[in-house]
Order: structure tokens, then C-alpha cells, then sequence
């Protein structure tokens, strides 16, 4: 508790929308990457992603990174990684009659099948005639024609469809001019939703000129080797997409996990308001509050809190080892620095090889990434001594035993 009313104290006020804090934020979480040397390119995109889909709730500022969605794909280089105002699907157009780019698109978001759903009990039906058979074909037929009907009837011309698309629907859709995409995932009509201003709809007869979506250009476009649907120019988006690209599949994968950290530390950085040095800085800082605070309370308790600050003096001394500096020379200097007035913004540089202001370097962090660690920390630790406790406790029953024996068993040798 007084670890993290220490670092409390020491937190920075900043504004959530002030986009060179947040940028410097994400590069701070990018540069221990293997993308780091890209790390100011993705930092811009993380922060343009998050600032689009950020809502303010009451006096405070809340961002939900799901409406962030981080589509990849194997090819190029990552600089050709792109943020779309819009939501970017990994599915093709239903029908190659279809048209593949449509401009000022008019979007229905439908949770219901374009087929002839079979009766939820069982049926049967007989024909005894082939016109009977042709009536039945052609009832089926105009049941589909009817749904691409409304659907047109409310002046939409693309269509993202939850469920199945019936071939005799999709080929209307196509004689109509229409876009559809099937089976497209719930999360994503959801995005769909957020970023177009479309409402889903469940039941073709609810559909209305309403319930439709505005997106500037729906186009389905070749990315590597598959087709992928790009819905770009929303008016106001409260969901976005980044298109992640890379050389190599690898590459790919630890670039979408980078970016997500990113995107992470931002929303976690607006919804905050508060930043401390990063560098080992705030764990150096809060060892020497603890030191201070150890020697105030005295007897043993003494002894367990300077062990808790030698335990959070680890981050800054691993820093110092991984970058091949010695981690002695480096920890007898940060505590010098940090007995200085403004010595809690000091930690490892690692590129100059000694101690300098973190926050004049950039390298920041949101007040809860280090919350967060020093409570899972603590808790890990306290499992750990709890299992500990339990083991020797056994073992102690064991030697007893093995020893003295319990009464019965010495009644029976007797």
C-alpha cells in the first residue's frame, strides 16, 4: 500500500488528448520490440486509432480497444501498414456478378439468413406431380426474390449478411447491383455498426431506409494472395481498423501483438489522465520511499520492507545487466540521482549508458501498467510464501511421525 501511495504521488497529471504524451507513450511500450526500429511510425498509428474511438462518459474518458480491430496479412514491408477510418474484412464478395467497388454505399447490417430456413420441426412434404414440383421450386424462388426486393426497396446497395446467402439470392443481389458479403463474424457486424451508423438488423420486415449504413467506398480488394472487403470513409467512426503488413509471417504475428500493447498503453494512458517515468525511474524512486519508510517502523517488519524495495530495485538493475552495463555502478548512481530534488524522474538510459531524466527522454508510462505490476507482483509472492508454508508444514508432520510414530502404531508393536 504505501509502494503504491508513493507512486501515487510521484504520477505526472497530463492530458488524455494531448497526441505528442500519448505518442511518446506508445513508443515507450514499442522500443523494446522487435519493431522498435518502426516504433514512431506504429506509435502514430496507435495514437490516430485510439483518438478516433475514444468516448467521453461523464467528466471522464474512456476508450474500448475492441472497436480497434487489427486485421494482418503476409506481404510487403511494414511500412506499408495502414490505419482505415473504416473496418477492413477478411472475406470476398459472394457473387462475381457482383459489383466490387461501390461509392456512397448505403449499408444494411442484417442477422438473418437470405435462404429458405428449413422448419424448426419435422416436415414433410409430397408432391405427386411435376407441376406441383415447378410450383414449389418457384414459391421457394419468389420467397428469395421478395427478400432481395426489401432489401433494394430501402435503397441499400451493400449488404453484410450475419448468417448464409441462398445462390438464387445472391444472384439477384447481383442483377441489382448490389455488394454482399455472408458470414461475416459478430464482433465485426458490431464494428460494422459502430464505425458506418448502420443498425442490425434481425428480421428483414424491420429493415428501413433507417437502419442503413454511410460509407464513402466499399471495395473488395486483392491483399497478397486472398480477396479482403475494405469499408473506408465513414463519417464518424467509433470503430477503425489497422491492416498490419510484414515480410514474413513472423514478422506479421510480433508486429499485431506490438501494436495492441501500443493501442493498450494509450487507452490506458487517456483513461488515467496520470504518466511516471519510465527507465526503471518509478521503482527506483519507490525502493528509496520504502528504505525511508522501513526505518520509521523499525524490528522485523524493518527487514521485510527493504526486502520488498531490494524486490522492485530488480527492474532497473535487469535493464542495467541487459544492456551490458554493471549493474552495481549503475544502481549506487540512480540512488544518488534520485536523492536529488527532481531525482524520481531519473532511470537507466540504456543507449548512453548511465542515468538520465526519463521524462525529458520521452519514456513514459500510464500510472496503471505499473499499478497493476507491483499488485500482481505482490500477490505472486504472497501465493508463493503461502505454499511454501504449506509444504514445510508437511514435511514437519512427516519427521514427527517417522520419529515418535502415532499412538495405534506403538500400540501394535507393543
Amino acid at each position: 500500500e504505501y509502494a503504491l501511495k508513493a507512486l501515487d504521488e510521484m504520477a505526472i497529471k497530463v492530458d488524455p488528448m494531448n497526441k505528442e504524451i500519448l505518442k511518446k507513450v506508445a513508443m515507450t511500450s514499442l522500443g523494446s520490440k522487435a519493431v522498435a526500429e518502426y516504433k514512431e511510425f506504429l506509435a502514430n498509428l496507435a495514437v490516430e486509432a485510439a483518438l478516433s474511438v475514444v468516448e467521453k462518459r461523464g467528466d471522464k474518458w474512456m476508450l474500448d480497444i475492441d472497436n480497434i480491430k487489427i486485421e494482418k496479412k503476409k506481404g510487403e514491408s511494414l511500412n506499408e501498414t495502414q490505419l482505415l477510418k473504416g473496418i477492413v474484412l477478411d472475406k470476398e464478395v459472394v457473387h462475381p456478378g457482383m459489383p466490387k467497388r461501390v461509392e456512397d454505399a448505403k449499408i444494411a447490417l442484417i442477422n438473418a439468413p437470405l435462404e429458405i430456413e428449413k422448419p424448426e420441426y419435422d416436415a414433410e412434404i409430397r408432391i405427386r406431380s411435376p407441376e406441383q414440383m415447378k410450383a414449389f421450386l418457384e414459391e421457394q424462388e419468389r420467397m428469395l426474390r421478395d427478400m432481395v426486393e426489401r432489401i433494394r426497396g430501402v435503397g441499400a446497395n451493400v449488404v453484410f449478411c450475419q448468417k448464409g446467402i441462398d445462390d438464387a439470392a445472391q444472384h439477384y443481389l447481383a442483377k441489382f447491383g448490389i455488394l454482399a458479403v455472408r458470414r461475416v463474424k459478430k464482433s465485426d457486424m458490431e464494428k460494422l455498426a459502430r464505425a458506418t451508423g448502420a443498425r442490425i438488423v434481425t428480421s428483414l420486415e424491420d429493415l428501413t431506409e433507417k437502419d442503413l449504413g454511410y460509407a464513402k467506398l466499399v471495395e473488395e480488394r486483392k491483399v497478397a494472395d486472398d480477396k479482403m472487403v475494405f469499408v473506408e470513409g465513414c463519417k464518424n467512426p467509433k470503430a477503425v481498423s489497422i491492416l498490419v503488413r510484414g515480410g514474413l509471417e513472423k514478422f506479421v504475428d510480433e508486429a499485431e501483438r506490438s501494436l495492441t500493447d501500443a493501442v493498450s498503453v494509450v487507452a490506458d494512458a487517456i483513461e488515467d489522465c496520470k504518466i511516471v517515468p519510465g527507465g526503471g525511474a518509478s521503482e527506483a524512486e519507490i525502493a528509496k520511499e520504502l528504505r525511508k519508510y522501513a526505518a520509521k517502523i523499525g524490528g522485523r517488519e524493518q527487514l521485510a520492507i527493504e526486502a520488498f524495495a531490494n524486490a522492485i530495485e530488480v527492474i532497473p538493475r535487469t535493464l542495467a545487466e541487459n544492456a551490458g552495463l554493471d549493474p552495481i555502478d549503475i544502481i549506487t548512481e540512480l540512488r544518488a540521482a534520485h536523492e536529488k530534488g527532481d531525482g524520481w524522474k531519473y532511470g537507466v538510459d540504456v543507449f548512453e549508458g548511465k542515468v538520465s531524466d526519463m521524462v525529458a527522454k520521452g519514456v513514459i508510462e500510464p500510472i496503471s501498467v505499473k499499478l497493476q505490476a507491483i499488485r500482481s507482483a505482490l500477490e505472486v509472492a504472497t501465493l508463493l510464501l503461502r505454499i511454501d508454508d504449506i509444504i514445510a508444514a508437511s514435511k514437519l508432520e512427516e519427521e514427527k511421525k517417522g520419529k515418535g510414530g502415532t499412538e495405534e502404531e506403538k500400540e501394535e508393536t507393543e
